[in-house]
């Protein structure tokens, strides 16, 4: 009788551990196919402090080496590789420096679709420009919308791999309200004696 109550609670016990084996994998499992929102969102605040800075090096370490970039203007065509995207900043920041002027720049991320490897965010994005103190020009802001897909390399870092963005009335960004987990940059809450310019 011991002897089968033994086995019993042994079958029991094994039962448990089988159990709790299974609970703590699949909870494992779950949380690395959770999306990474934090890592996401977090390179929408480099983005915004690397205009902010004119920050080139913040800029490369953004995008992949194969990275492609999708701009907004009619006369421009699309640029790929990370080379071609530096150079392409290099003369957009270079352009703002000349000038003394200074940039602030926000996202709103309304949707993103994401798997093991990648990751889309669509949303709006809003630039004010500052021009230098001398040249008597009002604060002016633009905005558009975007498409940015983000690739993880095999250290699990997550970089822009296609950039594309449009025109957009301000409104949009202002309007666009925040969705869960989601990037949402507060930085700009009115535009109030902003004028609305084309990029500079």
């Amino acid at each position: 009788m011991k002897k089968l109550l033994f086995r019993f609670n042994t079958n029991i016990l094994a039962y448990f551990i089988l159990t709790l084996c299974l609970c703590i994998f699949t909870l494992k499992s779950s949380a690395s196919e959770s999306v990474p929102h934090k890592a996401l969102n977090a390179n929408f605040a480099k983005l915004t402090q690397a205009f902010e800075q004119l920050d080139l090096s913040s800029i490369e370490q953004i995008y992949t080496d194969d990275a492609a970039y999708i701009s907004e203007t009619q006369e421009k065509g699309i640029f790929s590789g990370k080379d071609n995207i530096l150079s392409l900043y290099t003369r957009f920041f270079d352009k703002i420096k000349r000038k003394n002027a200074k940039l602030e720049v926000d996202f709103r991320v309304l949707i993103r679709h994401s798997d093991a490897n990648s990751a889309t965010d669509i949303g709006y994005y809003l630039v004010r420009f500052h021009p230098g103190e001398d040249s008597g020009e009002p604060i002016s802001e633009f905005a558009g919308k975007f498409v940015t897909v983000f690739a993880k390399d095999n250290k699990g870092k997550w970089q822009i791999s296609v950039d594309s963005n449009t025109h957009a009335l301000p409104k949009f960004y202002y309007d666009a309200k925040p969705v869960p987990n989601l990037y949402y940059g507060r930085q700009f809450i009115t535009s109030k004696n902003i004028e609305p310019s084309s990029a500079p």
